[in-house]
């Protein structure tokens, strides 16, 4: 199964989209959300509120958070 370049969800075979760059380069796209988030506004993943990269970012965060007030306390 190919995951969509900008959110990270599985995108079902017949589904989504692909969008092909000049150069060669192709996005899987599950969504026109997700499609237009990425080519025409240029948003980054891991900015956007809704993506897997943004939680994974935002649980990493937490985590070191929770990381130093444990040296502190000791």
């Amino acid at each position: 199964m190919v995951r969509c370049n900008f959110c990270g969800v599985e995108v079902k075979p017949g589904q989504g989209k692909i969008y092909a760059k000049k150069d060669g380069t192709t996005f899987n796209f599950c969504s026109n959300k997700c499609e237009k988030n990425q080519i025409m506004m240029k948003r980054k993943p891991a900015k956007t509120k809704w993506t897997n990269q943004y939680n994974k970012l935002k649980q990493t965060m937490i985590t070191a958070k929770e990381h130093e007030k444990g040296k502190e306390n000791k």
